[in-house]
């Protein structure tokens, strides 16, 4: 079971996270600020921080600033009142995952929980199971009932970056910067040649399929 750390010194909205989150099945610690976080970090494994901005001693800013100088791997997902996009891009900037603005929608965050733990599985991993198929970064190889393929570098990277968050478009631009570089002089038309080739090994596959957004890019579906 996850294990989910809630920063508010708002008492009434730890009252309300706790109850939507172990309606959820998490674990659930709370604390009022950015040092009683810190010591509930050193004192219990936490999966995921759900973070106020606005708090005293220390601030969501400053907790999620020093968490990343000590931990580049654990979720933050801030929950704030600020709804200015200043305040977003400053969250962003210190290290934050991801952002979503009081009043709560419970589902909504219910679902950026569910993602950004996910994510967090994946890169510590390094690895993706759909089904009977499990990607491996470490050896750029794609594995279905035993049989395992070793795919060039940039075909598995692509491969591995649209199975990592299925149903997101990405432009070739997108895709191109990241694998290939942003220094890169290749252009962006070799991403459709990859993804060509993809397509190709990967034919009659059940477990997924690269699908092209016209005008817009590529995305990955999962189909079980």
């Amino acid at each position: 079971m996850f294990h989910i750390l809630v920063v508010d010194d708002d008492k009434h909205t730890r009252k309300l996270l706790r109850a939507v989150l172990e309606n959820a099945h998490y674990t659930v610690t709370t604390a009022t600020n950015g040092e009683e976080a810190l010591e509930a970090l050193d004192k219990e494994h936490i999966d995921l921080v759900v973070l106020d901005i606005m708090m005293p001693k220390m601030d969501g800013y400053e907790f999620t600033r020093f968490v990343r100088e000590t931990d580049n791997a654990l979720p933050i997902l801030m929950v704030t009142a600020k709804h200015l996009p200043a305040d977003e891009k400053k969250g962003f900037l210190v290290g934050t995952d991801d952002y979503i603005t009081k009043p709560i929608d419970e589902e909504k965050l219910l679902l950026r929980i569910k993602a950004l733990l996910r994510r967090a599985q994946i890169v510590s991993e390094q690895k993706i199971t759909i089904g009977d198929v499990v990607l491996d970064y470490n050896a750029f190889t794609v594995t279905k009932n035993g049989e395992t393929q070793e795919l060039p570098q940039k075909e598995f990277m692509l491969l591995y970056k649209l199975l990592s968050y299925p149903g997101q478009i990405f432009t070739r631009i997108q895709l191109m910067d990241e694998i290939w570089g942003t220094d890169s002089e290749t252009g962006w038309e070799t991403v459709t040649v990859h993804v060509g080739r993809l397509r190709k090994r990967f034919e009659g596959w059940n477990e997924f399929e690269i699908v092209a957004v016209r005008g817009l890019g590529y995305k990955a579906v999962k189909k079980v």
